[in-house]
């Protein structure tokens, strides 16, 4: 894949996560009955939010996949050896 094409997508993804940040912090106030900050304030706190649920997604999602190897190695091994 072209890598510009890579970092449009790359881009595209980002954007979205902090659009629906931005969303779900505009809710949130609305629920409280707060009035929303301005939009260069929603927009940082998006950003921050986006942020730290790409970390915590990542950090995850490698605790997931370090799992599945897991299981899968084991599950391997078993099936070897009962051939």
């Amino acid at each position: 894949m072209d890598e510009n094409i890579k970092k449009g997508i790359k881009k595209l993804a980002e954007n979205v996560e902090i659009g629906a940040a931005r969303s779900i912090l505009r809710w949130k106030y609305k629920k409280e009955g707060r009035d929303a900050p301005g939009d260069d304030e929603l927009k940082e706190q998006s950003l921050r939010v986006a942020g730290k649920a790409h970390e915590i997604i990542a950090e995850r999602g490698r605790n997931v996949w370090n799992e599945l190897k897991k299981v899968y190695a084991k599950t391997g091994a078993k099936e070897e050896s009962d051939e």
